[in-house]
């Protein structure tokens, strides 16, 4: 990525490091090796506007090229590109059960062996954990507590996270009974968690002292968003509210989004690990939410073209993701946004997880999640699909609540009857018709987000 406030200038010719074969109709293809010329820069400094050896332009990435080594290069600015950086991993944690009363976690470990162990959260005392282990036919239970986001045993030696701390008590006991030995694994989705360092190792980290914050601009799910400035370009700043609860899936949402490099998806600027509270700095986009935006413009200013070019942007984001197997879990107009040159964006990761991870419940916007999810929990990039049906339909009413006059607890009801939702006041047949293929019962029936990238392509406004 293109450091903030380093443009590449006009005329800048530069070599394609990888082929690049496009996702929207403004991109500009290549192949490795290609010289490429930069024709300007754009709002969203991971794209630039550049013109190929044969004089078509287009939109390029800036992370798959580089500058050339000729003369006119040499003059450019130096770039320092996302390939320098690297994803952010989530850890695994199938030793930690979550709730569990005292009793069930003997049962567990109602085994003659000693160090076999598991956590759970702490009954007594809410927001710390509970080690238990196994030794000499009895089980052990030593409370974690959680402070200064950090998590320590004995108060004598911290942790950043639970992994640090069972990794340190595989190794030696430490003050316990005993080594951890043996982990009992929890049975089904296993929790997940992710280290503060990794982000600095990974390139991530941004210094404090190189944001300022500015107006509030929205609340999410973990806290506040602020507009702010980093090396003199604007930002979005997320801010933790809760450090003591929150902080693993804050830090697990800014983990996605490491491994996420999309003209149709919000980017991310890094993070702020060196202070509190926690901050995730994205790109600033300057109209806000895509629901917002369609309820405060409406009809008068938003043409059939808007349209049609926020539902290819949305499709063209989320069949990236589908390529990379990540689920997003909470598509809806409210977690889309729009720059100041209306392209919009897919955002919110915080419940986004790579296929593998995902087979959890929780807590579901109901009316823009599929059958499948609900009942059983099981979120795909079909059930994304479902949740783009909806999405649609959000464009195309300008915003308004979906399943109008049905309320939210009898939608599921009626959506396993054979219920669909009405196509919008002017919206076009075959747009509708995209809508309820979204929302076929079957997953394997729908579409994928390739398909309808292909249909709406066919469409005129």
């Amino acid at each position: 990525m293109a450091s903030q406030g380093q443009l590449w200038s006009r005329g800048t010719e530069c070599v394609a490091k990888y082929n690049f074969a496009g996702s929207a109709t403004h991109d500009l293809p290549f192949k490795k090796g290609d010289v490429l010329t930069i024709v300007s820069a754009s709002r969203d400094p991971n794209w630039y506007k550049a013109k190929r050896s044969d004089g078509l332009e287009g939109m390029i990435p800036a992370n798959f090229v580089i500058p050339s080594t000729d003369g006119s290069a040499r003059e450019a600015p130096p770039v320092h590109t996302s390939h320098s950086r690297q994803a952010v991993k989530l850890q695994e944690m199938p030793w930690f059960h979550g709730k569990m009363s005292r009793d069930e976690a003997e049962k567990k470990l109602d085994v003659i062996k000693d160090g076999l162990f598991l956590v759970r959260e702490s009954n007594n005392f809410p927001g710390d954990y509970t080690l238990c282990v196994s030794y000499d036919k009895k089980v052990e239970h030593y409370r974690v507590i959680l402070k200064n986001n950090r998590v320590t045993v004995d108060e004598e030696e911290f942790f950043e996270n639970l992994v640090k701390l069972v990794e340190h008590y595989q190794k030696e006991a430490d003050g316990l009974c005993t080594r951890l030995r043996t982990p009992v694994d929890k049975e089904g989705k296993h929790e997940v968690c992710v280290d503060l360092d990794a982000f600095k190792k990974a390139g991530w980290a941004i210094r404090r002292k190189d944001i300022n914050l500015g107006p509030l601009i929205g609340k999410g799910e973990f806290g506040e968003v602020f507009q702010g400035e980093h090396n003199k370009a604007k930002v979005a700043v997320k801010s933790l509210k809760d450090q003591t609860h929150d902080l693993q899936k804050f830090l697990a949402e800014a983990s996605v989004m490491t491994e996420l490099r999309h003209r149709n998806l919000v980017s991310l600027i890094g993070v702020s690990i060196d202070g509190t509270p926690v901050y995730i700095v994205t790109e600033y986009m300057a109209k806000g939410s895509m629901v917002d935006y369609l309820r405060s413009r409406g009809r008068a200013v938003i043409s059939k073209q808007n349209q049609l070019d926020f539902a290819r942007d949305v499709c063209s984001g989320m069949k990236y993701l589908e390529e990379k197997n990540v689920v997003h879990r909470d598509l809806a107009a409210r977690n889309v946004l729009i720059s100041d040159d209306n392209i919009a964006k897919v955002s919110d990761f915080g419940l986004a997880r790579e296929t593998k991870y995902v087979q959890d419940g929780g807590k579901v916007p109901i009316k823009w999640t599929s059958p499948e999810a609900l009942r059983q929990s099981k979120f795909s990039n079909k059930s994304d699909v479902w949740s783009y049906g909806v999405l649609l339909w959000e464009i195309y009413s300008y915003g308004r609540v979906p399943y109008p006059r049905v309320p939210v607890d009898q939608v599921m009801q009626h959506v396993e009857k054979g219920y669909r939702m009405d196509s919008p006041d002017g919206c076009p047949d075959s747009i509708y018709r995209i809508m309820r293929s979204c929302w076929e019962k079957e997953p394997d029936s729908r579409p994928t987000f390739a398909e309808v990238s292909k249909h709406l392509a066919a469409i005129s406004a």
